[in-house]
């Protein structure tokens, strides 16, 4: 039986790994999960506010008991379950009894004299699948032969409507190719307000992380836009999701550095390149695109991304003002709430930063948790400073590369150094890494 002094340790170890789990490359995630012991991966799977993309791989990848304590963390909002997605969850779902008179009539019989084809689901998932996901759920809680390789190959030569893959992904049994695969939308990609929501529901029901994501999503255009989506009424990111899909993206565009020349040719390029982001970057660093049509045309809104994710942080102003709120991120105050009160109240005085909150607040893992610097609002997005929190993440996003790479080893000994780690974060990159600041500051 573990004692008391062990199990802080290895709640504070959970707690400093969920945060540090959020920058890291997927491969590091599953090494670095492998290396907790189990009451730390106990912790870390009731942690709080796991990203999308740690429950996922924890799922995917870990045991019957981390599924376990997964399944039974109230915090886990719109995350897989222990067998789900999938049929299962749509097991009860009935056709409702108005539409099989419609399905009777497109397929010249009635549904009920046998499974549905593969050719004949295809068939119906692209005359009902404009509006919505609702019909196509319908359709598929019906009886059908599940081809994936014909699926592929129909959404490959004329996509599939937004609606249906959506409803697929949704409960489908596909393997993961066959999710790739619906992720591609190539060419003939529309460009209407609900094209971002199979991207969303596949890294909200656990189908692929939000790195794989960038890899699979064609074309790049919508990948950039994806790393900063507009603000939309309907399915969206909540913030910490848009925070990964930023991470995931600006890691993407990591050989563009910080020259404005290739971003420019970024931008100009997007619009009509068919193929995933990274191959997008790759050819515009090597300089091995053609020239682009010119009906190829960047939007207002891809140009707002891109403008986003490059980066360009904004300088504050107010001099000793400034100074002074940089010096109080190092002098905790009388209590949590008055820290939290005085950091909002530089944010919205364009004192501060959420770069300035990363770089500068003691202790590191305070920084790096916006619970500790902006309180908590009660909403799936958790924080009402929106801006505040997608800059301090890419501002962590940039320390972490520039110091740890993607060396899982180097990530591991930070993940050990932190709890107990009093200084700021890039003080505490330069103990592990033993190099030189990574802050950046002059």
């Amino acid at each position: 039986m573990s004692t008391a002094e062990e199990d802080r340790t290895s709640r504070r170890l959970a707690w400093c790994v969920a945060h540090l789990l959020r920058h890291a490359p997927d491969h590091v995630v599953t090494d670095m999960i492998g290396r907790l012991d189990r009451p730390t991966r106990k912790y870390l799977c009731r942690d709080e506010w796991l990203s999308a993309s740690t429950v996922t791989l924890l799922l995917r990848h870990g045991s019957e008991e981390d599924r376990h304590y997964i399944a039974r963390n109230p915090r886990v909002v719109g995350r897989p379950l222990p067998g789900l997605p999938g049929p299962t969850r749509y097991a009860r779902r009935r056709t409702p009894p108005e539409l099989l008179p419609v399905l009777r009539a497109e397929l010249g019989r009635h549904p009920d004299d046998g499974p549905l084809t593969a050719a004949e689901l295809i068939g119906l998932l692209r005359r009902h699948g404009r509006r919505g996901p609702r019909v196509p759920l319908d359709i598929l809680a019906l009886p059908y032969e599940a081809d994936p390789d014909l699926l592929r190959a129909e959404h490959a030569r004329l996509p599939l409507p937004v609606g249906s893959v959506e409803a697929l992904l949704m409960v489908a049994d596909l393997p993961p190719d066959g999710v790739h695969a619906l992720l591609a939308t190539g060419e003939q990609a529309t460009t209407g307000g609900s094209w971002h929501r199979p991207a969303v529901r596949a890294v909200r029901t656990g189908r692929v992380t939000h790195e794989e994501l960038v890899t699979h999503v064609v074309p790049a255009r919508h990948t950039l836009l994806l790393g900063h989506l507009p603000v939309r009424r309907s399915l969206r990111w909540t913030l910490p999701e848009q925070a990964g899909m930023q991470t995931a993206v600006q890691r993407a565009l990591r050989p563009l550095g910080d020259d404005p020349r290739l971003w420019a040719e970024l931008l100009r390029h997007a619009p009509g390149h068919p193929g995933p982001l990274p191959a997008l970057v790759a050819a515009v660093a090597d300089d091995a695109l053609p020239e682009p049509a010119a009906a190829d045309q960047p939007g207002p809104e891809l140009i707002r991304a891109v403008r986003h994710l490059a980066p360009t942080p904004a300088e504050p102003t107010g001099e000793v003002e400034r100074e002074l709120a940089l010096a109080s991120l190092a002098v905790p105050m009388d209590s949590a709430l008055e820290d939290i009160r005085w950091v909002r109240d530089c944010l919205d005085r364009g004192l501060l930063t959420g770069i300035d909150v990363v770089r500068f607040k003691l202790p590191a893992c305070w920084a790096l948790d916006e619970d500790h610097w902006l309180g908590d609002v009660d909403h799936p997005d958790r924080h009402d400073r929106p801006d505040a929190v997608l800059t301090a993440r890419a501002e962590a996003d940039r320390l972490f590369t520039a110091a740890l790479g993607e060396d899982p080893q180097a990530w591991w000994r930070t993940a050990r150094t932190l709890p107990e780690f009093a200084g700021t974060l890039p003080h505490l990159l330069l103990r592990v890494t033993e190099g030189g600041s990574v802050s950046g500051r002059s």
